[in-house]
């Protein structure tokens, strides 16, 4: 490593490293080291684990109303080889790995190589300087893809949504009531509204509790105005593709639904595809109705 080199790596990290051999070894790729137990890969296996820690704790305080699989969710997508490849492409961080003539002389470096490098480097980092050291490095570098990724499955979790704003707005915290089932056990289809504070808002259908749940708060989240109504029909779509759920259920109309009396009511109606049993028994009937009518015809020509 140049002492150019040097200059650069610290100026793109803003730090100073006290050990430079460590920033080396951090730089350095399989492909140019002596052995591999020279170059990053060591590093790659350490910074990898306090990369999630910090990860996770910045995603343990920032959403206190996240389950667990929700966090589970945003970790996994902010530690990703992408991510990390992004943020050193971005940071300049690729630029600086010390590689091969056979990588070197390529027009663009692999991902892995440059998610590798920005884990060997906060490893790098963790060593020289310390946890809370290297922890400042990863939340300036992943705060903005932590953002972005939080807030993109923040909008596909109405349930999360609507619970922060209940919480912050109207200072309750929201139920979940099943009001109704429709269908057969093998192919249910629930009704679930949400109350806060005693208020209940409009009802919502699904092929499970779950999907119901999330239109539910969807809808709630509509009344409350944080959605308008053409951005809940569109996300409605999104929650069916994202759950996935009975196939047989069809969405219903939202609004006033006709009755099995022919009148309307106000809660959403399931809407079910009808298998085509009845014509194919009805195929049969006439099937053995044509052979009793030639059975009377033989009898009457006797």
């Amino acid at each position: 490593m140049t002492p150019e080199t040097q200059r650069l790596a610290e100026k793109v990290l803003q730090y100073k490293f006290q050990n430079p051999d460590l920033l080396k070894e951090a730089l350095t790729h399989s492909s140019i080291a002596d052995s591999r137990l020279e170059s990053n890969e060591r590093m790659e296996f350490l910074g990898d684990a306090v990369l999630d820690l910090i990860v996770c704790e910045e995603l343990y305080k920032r959403f206190p109303e996240y389950m667990e699989g929700d966090l589970t969710k945003i970790k996994s997508a902010v530690v990703s080889r992408r991510t990390c490849a992004e943020v050193s492409n971005e940071t300049g961080l690729t630029d600086l790995l010390i590689t091969g003539k056979g990588i070197h002389g390529r027009a663009t470096m692999p991902s892995s190589l440059a998610a590798a490098v920005y884990e060997s480097i906060t490893a790098a980092v963790y060593l020289d300087g310390g946890f809370e050291v290297v922890k400042e490095y990863v939340l300036r570098t992943m705060n903005p893809k932590i953002d972005d990724i939080a807030s993109n499955s923040h909008h596909q979790n109405y349930k999360a949504v609507l619970q922060q704003h209940a919480q912050k707005i109207l200072g309750g915290t929201p139920m979940y009531e099943l009001l109704d089932e429709k269908g057969p056990d093998h192919s249910k289809c629930f009704e679930v509204c949400v109350v806060v504070d005693s208020h209940r808002y409009n009802s919502a259908w699904g092929p499970n509790k779950k999907m119901a749940e999330q239109k539910a708060a969807l809808f709630a989240l509509e009344q409350l105005g944080v959605f308008d109504s053409k951005e809940v029909d569109r996300l409605l779509e999104s929650i069916q593709d994202m759950e996935g759920g009975n196939r047989e259920f069809v969405e219903p109309p939202r609004g006033a639904v006709p009755s099995d009396e022919g009148e309307d009511v106000e809660r959403d109606e399931p809407v079910r595809k009808v298998v085509p049993v009845v014509k194919k028994a009805k195929k049969k009937s006439k099937g053995r109705l044509k052979g009793k009518a030639k059975k009377k015809a033989v009898k009457k020509k006797g």
